[in-house]
């Protein structure tokens, strides 16, 4: 069986290949559909997000796509950013200049009001229009500078208590366990193996 992840996004297909690599499918990109299109994330929640990528790249190339969108969401921010966590800083940010705004807005907050919790919506789409969807949660809190040189976005100033350092200081092993994209995929998996045996007792 072939799935295609709907993202063109370098890290995150690295780390989804690496979190779906023990499953006995083969797992395709983007890059296999040059002429994809380009699907605008323009949701206001994680789960819109991921289920329209998942959806529109599944009927462009006829196969299952796996897609998905984290949200940052910190609690003396109200909630903020969110759903718009990657574009926190403007359209077209950086994940440095991400980083820095949200530093700066919780400039002068305590360690014990700074918490934080990552959420990602894992989603799968079938050509045929069935769907599902999965959510993973990291808890944590932002930290008052970026430490680390490992992952991406908002890794270096996402500080995970019980590990004493930033998602950026951990090794992609240890992430890739205990990450809220991790955790989303985990269920994501199961899914996608049960329905690997049912299409096997349907061929059978």
């Amino acid at each position: 069986m072939q799935v295609v992840l709907a993202t063109r996004n370098r890290h995150k297909q690295e780390e989804l290949v690496a979190l779906l690599q023990d499953l006995n499918i083969s797992v395709r990109t983007l890059d296999d559909f040059p002429d994809a299109p380009d699907v605008v994330e323009d949701g206001e929640t994680c789960e819109a997000n991921a289920m329209k990528k998942a959806v529109e790249i599944a009927r462009y190339t006829g196969l299952p796509a796996v897609s998905d969108d984290t949200g940052l969401e910190v609690d003396a921010l109200g909630g903020r950013p969110g759903a718009f966590a990657a574009r926190y800083a403007g359209e077209h940010a950086s994940y440095e200049d991400n980083c820095r705004k949200l530093l700066h807005e919780l400039r002068g907050v305590p360690p014990e009001k700074r918490r934080a919790r990552f959420v990602t919506v894992a989603a799968i789409a079938f050509p045929a229009g069935e769907t599902m969807s999965v959510r993973g949660v990291l808890e944590g809190l932002i930290a008052e500078e970026a430490t680390g040189s490992h992952g991406f976005g908002y890794d270096p100033v996402f500080f995970v208590p019980e590990y004493h350092q930033t998602l950026a200081q951990l090794s992609p092993d240890v992430k890739n366990r205990i990450s809220h994209r991790a955790r989303a995929f985990a269920q994501a998996k199961n899914l996608l193996q049960h329905m690997m045996v049912e299409r096997n007792s349907v061929g059978a």
